[in-house]
C-alpha cells in the first residue's frame, strides 16, 4: 500500500495539473504532394501555397492537450520539363476541419509560467474539402464533373466519380513557448495522409481521346489529355499505387484563458496572504 501510494504522488502532477482553454491563430503554407509533384528544389517551391486557420486547445495537463482547428490553403501542381509530353497541371482550394491530440514532451505550463517551453507531437482525425481546376483558354474548369480519366461512362464501371469530401489522418509536431500568463506563440508542421489519389484529379491511365469526344464533350477530352502527341488508351496517367497527400506548417498565437479551468479561478489561487473574502 505504501508503494502505491508513493507512486501515486510522484504522478499527481502530471494528472492534477490545472486545466485550461487556449484560442488562438496558425498562418503558414500548405503543400501537396502527389502525381503531379516536380522533383526539382525550384519547382517544388512553386507549389509552395499560403495556408492558415484557428484553433481552439483544451489543456487537459501539463502534458497532454485536445485540439479542434480549421484550416484553409491551396494546393497546385504541374508538370515540370522532365514530364512535359504529359503536361498536367491543377490547384485547388482546400478547407480543413480536424481534431487532434497533442503530448508536450517537456510539459507546459503558462500559469505563474512554471513550464514555459516544450516540443510536442500530434495526431488525430481530419476531414477536408477539395476541387481540382485548370485553365482551358482562359476559363477556370473544374476538373472532377467532367471525368478526365473516364468516371462514370459504362466502358469504365468501376471507375466512379471520386468524392471532393475525404478523410485524412494529420500527423506532425512542434514547438511551443509561453511570453507570458496570457499569451503563446509556436511554430508546427504537419503532414494530412489522406484516402484519395484524386487531390490533382490524375491517378489511373488515359481513356482514349475518341471515347471521351464521344461520351464527355471536347473540353474531357483535352483536358484528359494534353500531351504534345496525344497517349494511347491504357497508358498510364498517373501511380494509382501511391495516394496524394498535403501539409500545413506556420507559426501560431494563441490566448490562455486560465481562469476558465476547471479547477476554478487562478485569480483566488495567487492570494495567498490576507484575510478571506466571502
Amino acid at each position: 500500500m505504501r508503494k502505491l501510494l508513493l507512486f501515486l504522488v510522484s504522478i499527481s502532477p502530471f494528472f492534477l495539473s490545472a486545466q485550461h482553454f487556449e484560442v488562438g491563430a496558425n498562418l503558414g503554407v500548405s503543400y501537396y504532394e502527389g502525381d503531379l509533384t516536380v522533383s526539382t528544389v525550384g519547382g517544388r517551391l512553386d507549389q509552395v501555397n499560403f495556408g492558415g486557420g484557428g484553433f481552439v486547445r483544451y489543456n487537459i495537463n501539463n502534458y497532454v492537450a485536445a485540439r479542434a482547428s480549421i484550416n484553409v490553403g491551396r494546393l497546385s501542381g504541374a508538370d515540370g520539363a522532365e514530364r512535359a509530353n504529359r503536361n498536367l497541371n491543377f490547384s485547388s482550394n482546400i478547407l480543413e476541419f480536424a481534431l487532434t491530440g497533442e503530448f508536450n514532451i517537456l510539459g507546459f505550463q503558462p500559469y505563474n509560467l512554471e513550464r514555459v517551453f516544450s516540443p510536442f507531437v500530434f495526431a488525430g482525425v481530419a476531414v477536408f474539402n477539395y476541387n481540382p481546376t485548370t485553365l482551358y483558354q482562359g476559363q477556370t474548369v473544374e476538373l472532377q464533373p467532367i471525368g478526365t480519366e473516364g468516371q462514370g461512362l459504362t466502358a469504365f464501371p468501376d471507375r466512379r466519380p471520386y468524392n471532393l469530401t475525404q478523410f485524412a489522418i494529420p500527423l506532425g509536431a512542434g514547438l511551443k513557448y509561453a511570453l507570458n500568463d496570457a499569451w503563446n506563440v509556436g511554430i508546427e508542421g504537419g503532414i494530412r495522409v489522406t484516402f484519395t489519389d484524386y487531390i490533382d484529379d490524375v491517378s489511373l491511365t488515359y481513356p482514349g481521346r475518341e471515347l471521351l469526344l464521344e461520351n464527355g464533350g471536347e473540353i474531357a477530352a483535352d483536358l484528359s489529355d494534353r500531351s504534345l502527341n496525344g497517349r494511347e488508351a491504357g497508358t498510364a496517367r498517373g501511380n494509382s499505387d501511391v495516394n496524394d497527400y498535403y501539409f500545413f506548417a506556420g507559426i501560431t498565437i494563441s490566448y490562455n484563458f486560465l481562469d476558465n479551468g476547471l479547477v476554478g479561478s487562478r485569480g483566488r489561487r495567487r492570494s495567498k496572504t490576507g484575510c478571506p473574502t466571502f
